[in-house]
């Protein structure tokens, strides 16, 4: 039986085929992905890949899409000419998209998005593009038009741009793949929100998270693998801190991979937790690399890549590489480098990913005290322009320039330049939100800083036209809406400002004077309430008639006051 991946084409599309014994498997795979749109696009890609299935209807075959980072999947399982009928299905409609459907996929999107945790690693080292927008909502989704739809599917979804793999005893018969023509698509521009690593951001969960990126080696998936012993051991084995301590190697098909690793913890175990993480870190660091793991790590891999499918599991990879210029490497070669690898060379990826390291902690921790740069929550300047108080007076303000615009608190600045807007949210009760490239965000609010009508019109001419989204009402305040922002949680001073609204003075005026009446009059009724029953002249019937109204007219009074006082507290 063959372990090797044969190169071959079908209707001029690079064809990666293994063979296997039972239900055949194949994947039209196309170089592009979330990492390839905008931020105020998002989404375009998932919602072509929705729409290209939906001609499929309900089949008792296996079958699925899936968008990633820079890469598309269309998979299915079954038999032969199953096969051929899902993989005819995708490119028909991948060049006939249909449009009758768009709304109704787009609301599919929407209830799938809301049951997604995006993690938010990746908006801190990357920003709001590229790679950075695996962590932000779909928010192009709502507005995309039809042409906007097959406009992308036409560019990206092309025959010089897709890969097929086939798992099975031999080609499908009669298997024709008609795309449109166009180009192979370089890998997605690499950016950086981290002016300097290792950095670390706080967040409000409870666990751990490292990031770091390494060149991808084999040496560095070893290193993923022994990093994970390293941890288990350490915080669940010994500590018995953590329930979950985990690592992970993953490929970005560009001469890098990304390691990830993380331990849970309860609140009373954090400090542990982290301290102990970062010392695994650092023992990995110092070359304290045990044989033993190392190999475990070995023996695990090697099991992976003699399996008796191990060269059918490794065909959606390959098909990445490929489309990333990367031909796929053969089994035994991969075997005899796992073999080869010394403890020296994963002590240097050790050292490598010490550099670019990013770490999550929990809420209220930092990790400056073991070498990690807190990561940027504000901007290193502000604007020159037309300054905004809040309220009118304090010292929190919204400065609005000719290049852009500032939240100024505390002797900090968050600043998002027009020309560096990824994305401007607009809301139908006026407030916006503009989002960088750095992923720091600036709300304007007119209501809580008195921003009049030009300026507001002078914000929205000023960003380019393809970065504003228009968003249907929002289910909060406006002074909440950060909080509702899935991105960068702001730990600076002035993008905090940005959620508190402070009463103004006609606000105060309204909440003395509508309390002092309300409080008097609350006094009248309960007076009369408890005196008033045993006068003669009334009777019962008018007592209570004459104290239900008493009551209503005092809660009447009051109501302005409560509004006062709930439209100021804090969000």
């Amino acid at each position: 039986m063959s372990q090797a991946i044969h190169h071959t084409e079908v209707d001029g599309i690079p064809t990666l085929f293994a063979y296997a014994t039972g239900p055949m498997r194949a994947g039209l795979v196309f170089r592009v992905g979330v990492a390839d749109e905008t931020l105020a696009g998002a989404g375009i890609t998932h919602l072509v890949e929705h729409l290209a299935l939906h001609r499929q209807g309900l089949a008792d075959y296996h079958f699925n899409g899936a968008t990633k980072a820079a890469f598309t999947h269309f998979h299915v399982e079954g038999a032969e000419h199953e096969v051929v009928a899902y993989l005819h299905g995708v490119c028909a409609s991948l060049l006939d998209l249909p449009m009758e459907r768009l709304e109704t996929e787009k609301e599919i999107l929407r209830t799938e998005e809301a049951r997604r945790e995006p993690g938010q690693l990746p908006l801190w080292r990357y920003g709001a593009q590229g790679y950075g927008l695996t962590s932000y909502p779909e928010w192009g989704v709502r507005q995309l038009r039809p042409e906007d739809v097959r406009r992308w599917a036409g560019t990206w979804f092309t025959r010089e741009n897709a890969v097929l793999w086939v798992a099975g005893e031999r080609l499908p018969a009669g298997l024709s793949l008609r795309l449109a023509g166009g180009q192979r698509r370089p890998m997605p521009q690499v950016t950086s929100a981290l002016p300097a690593a290792p950095a670390y951001f706080s967040d409000g969960k409870g666990g751990v998270l490292l990031d770091a990126v390494v060149t991808d080696t084999t040496a560095a998936r070893m290193y993923a693998g022994v990093l994970e012993r390293e941890l288990s051991r350490s915080l669940r084995q010994e500590g018995g801190y953590s329930y979950t301590a985990a690592s992970d190697h993953t490929s970005r098909r560009d001469g890098f991979a990304t390691v990830t690793a993380f331990a849970d913890a309860l609140p009373a175990k954090q400090d542990a937790v982290l301290g102990g993480f970062i010392d695994v870190l650092a023992g990995l660091q110092a070359g304290r690399i045990a044989q033993g793991d190392l190999e475990a790590v070995r023996g695990r891999g090697d099991a992976t890549l003699t399996a008796s499918d191990a060269a059918v599991r490794r065909l959606p990879g390959a098909a990445e590489d490929l489309l990333a210029h990367r031909p796929p490497r053969a089994l035994d070669e991969l075997r005899a480098e796992l073999w080869a690898t010394t403890p020296q060379e994963v002590h240097a990826v050790a050292l490598e990913a010490a550099g670019t390291a990013l770490l999550q902690v929990p809420s209220g921790h930092s990790a400056d005290w073991a070498g990690y740069t807190a990561a940027p929550t504000s901007s290193s300047y502000a604007v020159t322009g037309k300054r905004f108080a809040a309220g009118g007076k304090g010292k929190t303000a919204l400065v609005v320039g000719g290049e852009g615009v500032s939240l100024t608190a505390g002797g900090e600045a968050a600043t998002v330049l027009y020309r560096e807007c990824a994305a401007l949210l607009s809301f139908p009760d006026g407030g916006r939100r503009l989002i960088g490239t750095d992923g720091l965000c600036v709300e304007v609010e007119p209501g809580a800083y008195g921003v009049d009508a030009h300026t507001m019109a002078t914000i929205d001419a000023a960003v380019p036209p393809g970065a504003v989204v228009h968003l249907p009402p929002r289910q909060r305040r406006p002074e909440r809406a950060a909080q509702e922002d899935e991105g960068r949680d702001s730990g600076s001073a002035a993008q905090r400002g940005a959620t508190v609204t402070r009463r103004t003075g006609g606000q105060t005026a309204i909440l003395v004077i509508f309390g002092t009446l309300a409080g008097l009059w609350s006094l009248l009724a309960l007076m009369y309430t408890v005196f008033g029953f045993s006068d003669p002249e009334t009777g019962i019937g008018g007592w209570v008639a004459l104290t239900v109204f008493l009551w209503c007219v005092g809660g009447l009074l009051a109501w302005p006051a409560i509004r006062v006082l709930r439209g100021t507290r804090r969000g």
